[in-house]
């Protein structure tokens, strides 16, 4: 599952790549939220691209929530909601019929742009090794999404998720899932509001392939509570002797 994530393109360099405008609303937003490991579990805002104002990029929080909600009300939620994930992935195969995805799969997906995330792995004597995915290229990553507006004006975002394809299979071993990433060719696609729930399957199954990216392991700094795991070094590439997979 798909609960780290990296951004640390800026706001303006965000707006030139998707061709899109910065729009805040009422969330307030201090910085360019640029975060080296940005945990899913502290809920921060990131920005997204939402298909009803899709020429906008926007601030949102991380944990989606149902409409019915008060938005400034999110801790006690989350709290509540942590046992079932916090609301921070989706699974993309329960879009059209769970109880909260069902209202956002149509009118309210979205484009969360990340320069990678992180996956843990499960080494033998369940040792756990975090990895770091991010594009061979270098580009940014545009993870989907959808997003629902809580009755007080708040956007909250989760990402979709769906089953591993081989190289998630061997690296995310236990969970055995992988986040759904958008081709560069199907980010317009995926904001289009005339798509029907075959097409946007089809966009999920045929999102972008194993080819494209590229996996390593990291510190296990990313899992202490106690270490700061928010710094730029955190992507640096760690050897564990205790790997037994090609990577």
């Amino acid at each position: 599952m798909c609960f780290g994530t990296r951004v640390t393109t800026s706001i303006k360099d965000l707006q030139k790549f998707y061709n899109v405008s910065k729009l805040v609303g009422k969330t307030p937003v201090e910085d360019e939220l640029v975060y080296y490991h940005a945990n899913g579990w502290a809920h921060p805002l990131l920005w997204i691209v939402p298909q009803e104002r899709n020429d906008h990029i926007t601030p949102s929080m991380w944990g989606v929530m149902p409409v019915s909600e008060m938005g400034a009300d999110y801790q006690k939620y989350y709290k509540d909601a942590a046992r079932f994930g916090a609301g921070l992935n989706a699974r993309s195969e329960k879009l059209f019929d769970h109880f909260i995805y069902k209202h956002s799969a149509f009118t309210k997906r979205c484009i969360i742009p990340v320069d990678g995330f992180f996956e843990p792995h499960t080494a033998p004597k369940k040792f756990k090794v975090p990895f770091y995915f991010e594009r061979r290229n270098k580009e940014l990553i545009s993870l989907a999404g959808i997003y629902t507006t809580t009755k007080d004006g708040y956007n909250t975002f989760t990402i979709l998720t769906k089953e591993a394809t081989p190289l998630f299979e061997k690296i995310h071993n236990t969970k055995k899932r992988r986040p759904v990433i958008l081709k560069d060719e199907d980010v317009e696609t995926w904001l289009n509001s005339d798509l029907s729930e075959k097409e946007i399957q089809e966009v999920i199954k045929h999102d972008m392939g194993d080819t494209d990216l590229h996996a390593y392991p990291i510190s296990k700094d990313l899992y202490s509570p106690q270490i700061d795991s928010n710094r730029p070094d955190i992507i640096k590439e760690v050897k564990y002797k205790e790997l037994e997979i090609e990577y």
